[in-house]
C-alpha cells in the first residue's frame, strides 16, 4: 500500500465507527487493519499470524497492542484508566515527557479493546499528519543551469 496524503478522512470516519460500536468483533478488527495498518503486509507471516490468532481467539486488547508494536513501534502505552464506567487509553511517542507537555493519542470507550483501538487509530492519524508536515517542510529547489562554485574563504 502506498502513502496516501488524504488518509486522514478515512481514519476520522473509522474513529467515528469505533465510537458508535458497542462491542468489538473480528469484522471490525479486519476493517481497522484494512484502513489503518499500512505496514502489516510487509512483515513476516509469523507476525501476521500471531495477530490473526489473537483476533480469532477474541483477545482483542492483546491483538490491538500487538498491532501497535508492529505498525507504530515508536508509540507506547502511557496510561490506561477505568473511571466512571469508561476506559481511557493514552498512547505516547515521548514517554519521558510530563503528560502535560506530551502530544498523546487518546481514546475512550466503555469497552477496553475499543478504547485501545480508538487510541491506536488516533496515533495513526497523528503519524499521518506528522508525515505530511515533514513533506511540506522541505523547500523545493529547482536545478540550475551552469556551474556551481564555492564562494567561501577558507584562508
Amino acid at each position: 500500500m502506498t502513502f496516501d496524503p488524504n488518509r486522514k478522512g478515512p481514519l476520522r470516519e473509522l474513529q467515528r465507527k469505533l465510537h458508535r460500536a458497542h462491542t468489538i468483533t473480528p469484522g471490525l478488527m479486519a476493517d481497522v487493519i484494512a484502513r489503518a495498518c499500512l505496514r502489516l503486509h510487509a512483515y513476516h507471516p509469523a507476525a501476521k499470524a500471531s495477530v490473526t490468532r489473537l483476533i480469532e481467539s477474541h483477545a482483542f486488547a492483546d491483538a490491538t497492542l500487538a498491532l501497535l508494536d508492529l505498525e507504530l513501534p515508536q508509540w507506547k502505552l502511557r496510561r490506561l484508566i477505568y473511571e466512571d464506567g469508561k476506559w481511557y487509553c493514552s498512547l505516547s511517542e515521548h514517554i519521558g515527557l510530563p503528560a502535560e507537555l506530551d502530544d498523546m493519542a487518546e481514546g475512550n470507550h466503555e469497552s477496553l479493546p475499543l478504547a485501545i483501538l480508538s487510541a491506536f487509530v488516533e496515533a495513526r492519524r497523528h503519524s499521518v499528519m506528522a508525515g505530511e508536515s515533514r513533506l511540506q517542510s522541505v523547500p523545493q529547489v529547482r536545478p540550475t543551469q551552469g556551474y556551481a562554485i564555492c564562494c567561501d574563504n577558507f584562508a
